[in-house]
């Protein structure tokens, strides 16, 4: 069948053919959504949030300054600057500029999207700033001087790659990139670490660690906590497995020897281990301490930091000099906890901050370990849907929190209400999801219902001012579906619905679906459907599977194509997670529910009999999903008669954007489209609401 593909030219990227074919489709698009008398309100809108000063400018540390990347309505692609903590404190702070993006970019005549920086510790004077051309995942490094404000003449510099760089020291860094042949994997990320010297030629320097080709990628870093001094390594083999070595100048790389489908981390003394598997009489899910050199010598005795039940997790956690901040879901709903250990062994926990019901809760900062007085401060946010985000600051091992920054909310949420209900998947599985609408349901309303469904990502409570001005405020009722493939009840929930058990995550989508309508919120044709990548997948099955459930369906970067997808760009990395097409038995069940393999011409059978409408969105810029997925599936999709509008952008990467105009753009095809197929008038609404029906 893949040889029989007639549309193999539209994955030449930059191919003539295949751009002037995007350009055509573009210009039918844009020329239909942005008729409508609505669209330029609903992008100026969106375009006001995303730019939106009074937004958290949200903080890391390092020395005695608070760092920052800020874009606005002045400043399209960004600057990075700092503060101090007195200064973040006012309602209105001073910033110092330390790299304008948007003027580097008027110099150089290149979009330079801002990517990133790896700060030297302890000193925070050298940086390692990483930009990318118009978004895309490959980006270019520079060491950059953050007190003169000004890129270093004779310092680090790397071509555009999908890089891996990191400090050893002022005239030594760790780098994985392009140099040459041999030096990438499959994926396309480094396959070697080589040790750098300023003012050498990289090809020059030796090679410190190395994986196969087969593998995803490798790196390595350094820890310079005080006392802890240490190199290591990791070879990632697939996504769901890797190796962890710490680095030694004078022999061999040493193998720390967990499992290799665990989460490891290396903290001053402790070696932290989050499973994925039982391991040592400990569930999948626990996360365990224990001393690192000790471990080292073979000994497994350690400390349970968190043990789950089957309702709560571990999302995550932080670290400060000498305590943990565990980040936990308990059906979904955030809760932080802050672990300290004790000097006769053991760890004490106590709740941090508080969290309302239904609600996301994350830290966002902490401070290098080595930063005196501030190694013990955490920043952590707590928001909701209908509630907008704060941002809180405390010393671990302090009672007292303090309320930094309240973002102001941009949407009416007069008359909405948060509920969670859970629908029973084909399987008799219980599946949560949220929905946002108002509090007493006027008959059935459009719906958006967005979803993932894979490599462990949890969909937690978020606010969004965006779907509150272009959904919620006009009408819509939003839903988010926590399907299995994701993280929501932690490593179990995503392993039963990977490889070809993959069919269960999408069982469970169109259960919330059918629950929906069973709950008189809306009927299957007031159904929308979004999602991106993963999710772009998902939306993709549901359209080819289950198209009688939805009246609209919006498929973002997504994946269509799975017997070419390990091909294309970064795809060989995700064989762990969908199966491998090379594999005949894998290749039975991504045949089964390839979206673009699965495109009938009585493709159908929706809400009316017909095909419910599709909306794909790509970047010519993602060097991560390939925009060839999209691409062919719209033309299939033409080929065969069946609905489809298509929108790529030129720049954005996998993100779809590069910067808040293009963003806004985006986002007002997006529910135009959405208003046309789910709306009263087939157009976009005012706000107030559409009217049940």
């Amino acid at each position: 069948m893949e040889d029989d593909d007639p549309y193999l030219w539209l994955e030449e990227i930059e191919g003539d053919a295949a751009l002037t074919w995007v350009r055509e489709r573009n210009a039918e698009t844009v020329a239909e959504l942005t008729a409508d008398p609505g669209f330029e309100a609903l992008r100026q809108e969106v375009r006001e949030v995303l730019g939106d000063s009074a937004r958290i400018p949200y903080v890391v540390r390092r020395g005695p300054h608070l760092y920052n990347f800020w874009r606005d309505t002045t400043r399209l692609r960004g600057v990075w600057r700092r503060t101090t903590l007195e200064e973040y404190r006012t309602p209105d702070p001073r910033w110092e500029t330390v790299l304008d993006v948007d003027a580097l970019a008027d110099e150089e005549g290149v979009p330079w999207t801002w990517a990133g920086a790896s700060v030297l510790r302890p000193e925070h004077r050298r940086a390692l700033v990483e930009l990318s051309r118009d978004g895309a995942d490959a980006t270019v490094v520079r060491e950059y001087d953050m007190d003169a404000a000004g890129f270093v003449a004779d310092g680090f510099r790397l071509p555009e790659a999908k890089t891996s760089v990191s400090w050893i020291d002022e005239d030594h860094v760790f780098v994985g990139t392009d140099a040459g042949p041999g030096d990438l994997t499959a994926s396309g990320y480094p396959r070697t670490v080589r040790r750098w010297r300023r003012g050498t030629e990289l090809k020059t320097a030796p090679v410190v660690f190395e994986g196969s080709h087969e593998d995803v990628s490798v790196t390595a870093w350094h820890d310079p906590t005080p006392g802890f001094e240490r190199d290591l390594a990791v070879r990632n083999r697939d996504f769901w497995h890797s190796e962890h070595f710490l680095l030694r100048p004078d022999g061999p790389a040493v193998r720390i020897e967990v499992p290799d489908d665990a989460l490891v981390d290396v903290h001053r003394q402790w070696l932290l281990i989050t499973l994925r598997s039982p391991w040592l009489e400990r569930p999948a899910g626990a996360l365990l301490a224990f001393d690192f050199d000790g471990f080292l010598r073979g000994e497994r005795s350690h400390e349970v930091l968190f043990t789950p039940d089957e309702r709560t997790v571990l999302e995550g956690y932080a670290t400060t000099r000498h305590h943990l901040v565990l980040e936990t879901l308990t059906d979904v709903s955030s809760h932080l906890h802050l672990l300290t250990p004790s000097g006769s062994g053991g760890w004490s926990r106590r709740p941090l901050g508080e969290v309302p019901a239904l609600s996301s809760a994350g830290v966002t900062a902490t401070s290098p370990a080595e930063d005196g007085d501030s190694a013990e401060e955490v920043f952590f946010s707590v928001s909701g849907f209908v509630q907008p985000a704060t941002l809180c600051r405390t010393m671990a091992g302090e009672r007292d929190v303090e309320t930094l920054k309240r973002a102001p909310s941009r949407f009416s949420t007069e008359g909405l209400l948060v509920r969670q209900h859970f629908a029973v998947s084909a399987d008799g599985t219980r599946v949560p999801y949220f929905v946002v609408g108002p509090a007493g349901q006027e008959g059935p309303r459009p719906v958006l219902l967005y979803g993932y469904g894979g490599f462990e990502v949890s969909l937690t409570p978020f606010h969004s001012a965006v779907t509150g001005r272009a959904w919620l405020e006009r009408g819509g009722t939003y839903v988010v579906a926590n399907i299995r493939g994701g993280g929501e009840y932690g490593p179990a929930w995503h392993q039963a619905a990977l490889g070809a058990d993959r069919d269960r995550a999408f069982d469970d989508f169109a259960a919330v679906a059918r629950d929906l309508v069973l709950r008189g919120v809306t009927t299957s044709g007031r159904i929308g459907i979004r999602g991106g990548s993963n999710g772009g997948l998902l939306t993709g099955v549901m359209l080819t599977r289950h198209p009688e459930l939805f009246g609209a369906v919006v498929a973002e970067v997504p994946l269509l194509d799975m017997l070419r997808f390990h091909r294309l760009l970064a795809g060989a990395s995700w064989v762990a997670e969908y199966g491998d097409p090379e594999d005949p038995r894998d290749r039975a069940h991504l045949l089964r529910w390839s979206p673009y393999h699965n495109l009938r011409p009585d493709t159908g059978r929706g809400a009316g009999g017909a095909c419910p409408p599709l909306l794909l969105t790509t970047s010519t810029r993602d060097d991560r999903v390939h925009p060839g997925h999209a691409r062919k599936m719209a033309a299939r999709m033409r080929e065969l008669g069946l609905p489809v509008h298509y929108y790529e952008n030129t720049g954005g990467g996998h993100a779809g954007a590069a910067d808040h105009e293009q963003a806004a753009y985006v986002e007002a095809v997006v529910h135009t489209f959405l208003w046309r197929a789910l709306g009263d008038d087939g157009r976009v609404p005012a706000k107030g609401g559409t009217r049940p029906r």
